[in-house]
């Protein structure tokens, strides 16, 4: 199955799965940064895509890769791999970039590789532990453990400083 066979695939199966929603549970999208587990809300997931090369902008924190044009609009892509201070991706076929809209702001996450769409009762959802004591967890809304592997769930707002990304929405239109 080619990457865009299953992004469609990805892509249907939350369409589908979207209208079974329940107040108490939330869907999330997992994906793979090295051997870890991670997850973002489906409601702010907008688009998977397969890597495409991106343009550099100057004087960008480094792990903003640059940026893609998907239809008119500028989107900033973001390496979580950097982010996470756990070296610098060497994006092949095999991964991908998660769109996802963060209030005003649309953005892409790139990543490994999308692993699955997980429905989760909100009491399964662990907090994450010395969140308090360590700021730098402030991005985790919190873990949930999926077929014996924890799966943390990001916040994507948390994790870039928006006043450091250029606003890219407003500068294209």
């Amino acid at each position: 199955m080619t990457n865009q066979e299953t992004n469609d695939q990805i892509t249907a199966e939350m369409v589908n799965d979207m209208s079974g929603q329940k107040g108490d549970i939330k869907q999330y999208i997992s994906f793979n940064v090295g051997k870890e587990l991670y997850a973002v809300e489906i409601t702010t997931v907008r688009e998977i895509k397969g890597w495409i090369p991106t343009t550099s902008l100057p004087n960008s924190p480094d792990y903003m890769r640059g940026v893609i044009n998907m239809r008119g609009v500028i989107v900033p892509v973001f390496d979580l791999r950097t982010r996470f201070s756990r070296g610098h991706t060497q994006p092949g076929k095999s991964h991908v970039v998660i769109i996802v809209k963060l209030g005003e702001r649309t953005i892409g996450i790139l990543v490994d590789a999308v692993s699955d769409i997980l429905t989760i009762p909100q009491e399964d959802i662990l907090s994450v532990p010395d969140k308090d004591a360590n700021p730098e967890y402030a991005f985790m809304e919190g873990l949930v453990s999926v077929e014996d592997k924890m799966v943390a769930i990001i916040k994507p707002r948390m994790l870039f400083d928006m006043n450091l990304i250029p606003d890219l929405d407003s500068a294209a239109a």
